[in-house]
């Protein structure tokens, strides 16, 4: 069972990041703990935010003003960074999130990272690689988003796209999807080339901030089972799930 954090500090570029994946942001870090910090920056006098607003009631989200001191820089970013090491060094938290799309943020996740503390990512497939490479898991906003409401007063109603599901044939085209998953499984495996899936899960989190979210999976054991290149054993009595790389036998 995966350890429950019981502080959840969440940040919220709402200048990079849709209203719409707010519910599967929440969703998604409820899976690690409670997230009783909720705050939202942004410069809230402009008409590009006011989609937020029903949200921020919704899920109980702060929302921070920060008016724009300078065309060429991006105040929300710099206050959004300075809240986020005072709390680092103020409240007890065990695990932030880092709602953007903006790679201005790698420097402040690498710092909390640095404390031992985890980092949640989320952002569009924009998201430039560092940023993404520094939380210890990132997930594709694109695959949190949820339908919008219908409106009563519409006769149509807007719906966001469903989060595409990876085939099993497009998965084990993606090298390096194939290449983490197999060392993850060589590196946790015993002598009889056997790794239980709960340690194979513990060593891709440590080494990289992959998601099976971003492939359309809630779970691991489901895209394991999916692409096709693991021999799968279930122990009915523990229920325990093992894998071995199919090739280990040939």
């Amino acid at each position: 069972m995966t350890k429950k954090e019981d502080h959840i500090a969440l940040f919220i570029d709402c200048d990079n990041i849709s209203h719409k994946a707010i519910e599967g942001i929440i969703s998604e870090l409820s899976k690690y703990g409670v997230v009783n910090i909720r705050q939202a920056y942004g410069n809230w006098t402009k008409d590009n935010l006011k989609n937020w607003e029903e949200k921020l009631l919704e899920f109980a989200i702060k929302p921070i003003q920060q008016f724009d001191y300078s065309k060429n820089k991006n105040a929300t970013d710099i206050l959004m960074t300075i809240d986020a090491i005072d709390l680092l060094h103020t409240k007890d938290i065990d695990a932030f999130a880092f709602a953007t799309s903006d790679s201005d943020f790698t420097p402040v996740v690498m710092r909390v990272q640095a404390e031992g503390i985890k980092v949640y990512g989320f952002g569009e497939k924009k998201t430039p690689k560092p940023f993404m490479a520094a939380c210890s898991q990132f997930i594709f906003t694109e695959k949190l988003m949820t339908p919008e409401r219908k409106n009563p007063s519409s006769s149509e109603s807007s719906l966001v796209q469903a989060p595409i599901r990876k085939s099993g044939k497009e998965m084990r085209a993606d090298t390096w999807l194939v290449n983490l998953l197999r060392n993850a499984v060589e590196q946790t495996m015993d002598e009889h080339g056997w790794a239980n899936l709960a340690d194979v899960g513990q060593y891709i989190n440590n080494s990289s901030s992959f998601s099976p979210v971003n492939y359309g999976y809630k779970k691991l054991s489901n895209l394991m089972d999916e692409i096709d290149l693991f021999d799968i054993y279930l122990d009915e009595e523990s229920k325990q799930m093992s894998i071995r790389d199919k090739r280990f036998g040939n």
